[in-house]
């Protein structure tokens, strides 16, 4: 795979080319926002937040208005905000630093493999199904709700649509996990309360997603 690794420190750039290149992928190295968004043909963007010229949130959201390109945020600030931020900007994950190599291969398959997954005509090939005022389409890969679209990364689409195939059922992080990220995933658990909560905020209605204390999260529409 074809990899855009943007990331200003060089000693991190230098070992992250090096073990990303051994594990079979491609990499081109950026250090700034503007050489990040000069560059074309990748196949998916590793993103530094912490970049010298200009905020890498802005650099995702500039990312993102081109195309669906997958993209994972690397950064240090390891906040819920930042999370739920930079998934609301268009992150398809976000991995806190420090993480190690074996981590970041994982979901670099993950990520590539649901969008791939995602492209028009594989997936589900059934009609829209509907939940309450909430229509989820699976063949299109659109959610709409009282006829207004909502707007979701490949990520929280791939979330709600895992929910939904069960609906009022309750699900715990890691069955989560493993079905809408990877079935070897390394990383915490706290990703998907990030993403939930990023989800909620799109859906307009907290509600739609209920936390289950010490087990997970089901789907249900509000009351």
């Amino acid at each position: 795979m074809k990899l855009l690794l943007v990331e200003d420190d060089r000693s991190i750039a230098d070992t992250l080319v090096e073990g990303l290149t051994a594990a079979g992928h491609t990499v081109t190295h950026v250090a700034t926002g503007a050489g990040a968004l000069a560059e074309h043909g990748y196949e998916l963007v590793l993103l530094d937040l912490g970049l010298p010229d200009m905020d890498g949130r802005d650099v995702c959201r500039e990312l993102r208005k081109r195309s669906a390109t997958p993209i994972i945020m690397l950064t240090a600030r390891s906040e819920e905000f930042d999370r739920v931020l930079g998934l609301e900007l268009g992150a398809d994950d976000y991995v806190t630093k420090p993480f190690s190599l074996r981590e970041l291969v994982a979901r670099i398959r993950a990520v590539s493999r649901r969008a791939v997954d995602g492209q028009p005509g594989s997936g589900d090939a059934s009609g829209p199904q509907s939940i309450g005022p909430m229509e989820l389409d699976r063949r299109t890969r659109r959610v709409r709700i009282g006829g207004d679209e909502i707007a979701l990364t490949a990520k929280e689409f791939d979330l709600l649509a895992f929910l939904a195939n069960d609906v009022g059922a309750v699900h715990t992080r890691t069955e989560i996990l493993e079905s809408v990220w990877d079935a070897h995933w390394y990383g915490p658990t706290k990703t998907v309360d990030a993403h939930v909560a990023s989800l909620r905020k799109k859906l307009g209605d907290h509600a739609w997603i209920e936390s289950v204390r010490g087990v997970g999260f089901r789907l249900e529409p509000p009351s």
